[in-house]
């Protein structure tokens, strides 16, 4: 089974890039991102051993982590409103 598929994929992409073929954009990269890192913390919720998956999800964290800070440096308005709508804030 595979909860990242194609279809995933573009919804994704259609929904916070500019069209559904925007895979570049920070937005649809921190959005999918953000999908993945859900995924893998529910995962190692079950699986709290699974060593090597938590390094992978803390390197997800760090590249999203670097858009975010790009995406501030370069425009704040689209900062804030991907963080409103993922809803990466408290």
């Amino acid at each position: 089974m595979n909860y990242l598929n194609a279809e995933k994929k573009q919804e994704l992409f259609n929904q916070y890039g500019k069209s559904n073929t925007d895979t570049g954009s920070p937005e649809s990269q921190i959005a999918l991102f953000s999908y993945r890192i859900s995924h893998l913390t529910n995962h190692l919720k079950q699986n709290r051993h699974d060593y090597g998956t938590q390094r992978a999800l803390l390197r997800l964290v760090g590249k999203r982590r670097s858009l975010l800070d790009y995406l501030k440096r370069v425009d704040i308005e689209r900062y804030r409103s991907i963080i409103k709508e993922l809803n990466l804030r408290k």
